[in-house]
């Protein structure tokens, strides 16, 4: 497409959504989509930005019509970072609220509590966390925007190797950093590396000084920090460590950029989206999501729109009532969006690959992206 011609597909899509044209196009009963995200609690700095990414596209869709004219309705749940939460909200959306479907939650504890709900019930649920302990495999209603943690664990290690490191300390949290180790453990040969210094903290630690000084101590080539919290870098950074740190997807985004302070600086993340240099399906996103909140979004922002979008395609095709069960069937398949592209019927229930992953780079808290490719096939 032409410089002129993007111009002009992004001044209407702006236009769009602007709330005479929202107000203007839908009507009648709300579709409602239920949405549980860490708002509060240690998982803020993931759940905000998604529910901002999903509140931006509720006004796009309903700018474009909603489905079939009816205005969709997203319902906010804050799930406090919660697993007992998480499941008392998201049942009282599933039975009472009389949601659709279920997007959410954002932590893997919440995930897999939220799953003993749904799965039962044949319900649609797309969390925004990667695939978890084992149990998730079987259930067939579950999707996730984030890739599984077998596979967060490739990329760290790809970004590892790019940077010449054959010694790793890893600090990582209790989380869904216990289901990336676990599978890192296991990969380490494969990559001519060796964990020299591994120390687990508590998911909402706000000290781990003591962790950090045991891996500086074992003298690693990288500091690989596997958690949704800026605590643990900072600790590494008030320690002194001058080590390259490669963070994980969990801990990318600009809420916990700013909680790092100046320890967001030398830090290599695999990741999806970098707003101060998107890819080219990326920039209207980016540009749309700029004017609305005045920031760049990440990939949390975008999986979000994404999922919003991909469930409004379903409902339009099947019909706001469609039974839970076809829903379901129906979301199975290949979707491509802003962040990447999914197919929700693979094994892994996303489909995602590990040369989706873009490389970015943090200095001095801003993002650039990197040439890091990964190597394996």
């Amino acid at each position: 497409m032409s410089p002129i011609g993007r111009r002009a597909t992004l001044a209407a899509a702006l236009l769009a959504l602007s709330p005479i044209a929202a107000l203007g196009q839908t009507s009648g009963e709300p579709v409602n989509i239920g949405f549980v995200s860490s708002i509060t609690g240690i998982g803020a700095g993931l759940g905000i930005p998604q529910r901002n990414g999903a509140l931006l596209a509720e006004k796009d869709i309903n700018a474009k019509g909603g489905i079939g004219g009816r205005p969709i309705k997203l319902i906010v749940e804050d799930d406090a970072s919660s697993a007992e939460t998480a499941l008392s909200k998201a049942t009282d959306l599933v039975h009472n609220k009389k949601v659709v479907a279920l997007l959410g939650p954002t932590l893997t504890a919440n995930t897999v509590a939220v799953g003993s709900l749904t799965d039962p019930l044949k319900f649609p649920q797309i969390a925004f966390s990667g695939q978890g302990p084992a149990v998730e495999l079987s259930r067939k209603c579950l999707f996730h925007t984030s890739p599984p943690q077998v596979l967060n664990a490739r990329a760290l290690l790809e970004a590892a190797r790019a940077l010449k490191a054959k010694k790793i300390g890893v600090l990582y949290d209790s989380g869904f950093g216990t289901v990336v180790m676990s599978f890192m453990r296991k990969m380490t040969d494969e990559f001519g590396m060796q964990i020299v210094a591994e120390e687990k903290f508590e998911i909402a630690a706000t000290d781990t000084m003591a962790q950090a000084a045991k891996v500086k101590a074992a003298q690693p080539d990288v500091v690989m920090i596997i958690a949704t919290s800026a605590t643990p870098f900072r600790a590494v950074r008030q320690l002194q460590m001058k080590q390259t740190i490669i963070g994980s997807l969990g801990s990318s985004s600009y809420e916990y950029v700013n909680a790092m302070g100046s320890a967001a600086d030398n830090i290599v993340v695999a990741e999806f989206m970098v707003g101060e240099d998107p890819l080219p399906r990326q920039e209207e996103f980016v540009e749309l999501y700029k004017k609305e909140y005045h920031t760049l979004p990440k990939h949390l922002e975008a999986a979000s729109w994404d999922m919003m979008h991909i469930l409004a395609e379903t409902l339009t095709k099947l019909g706001p009532n469609a039974a839970p069960e076809a829903i379901c069937k129906a979301l199975q398949g290949p979707h491509s969006g802003v962040m990447t592209t999914w197919n929700f019927s693979a094994p892994d229930m996303t489909g995602i690959t590990l040369s989706g992953y873009i490389f970015s780079k943090l200095t001095n808290g801003k993002y650039s992206r990197t040439d890091i490719k990964v190597q394996a096939k």
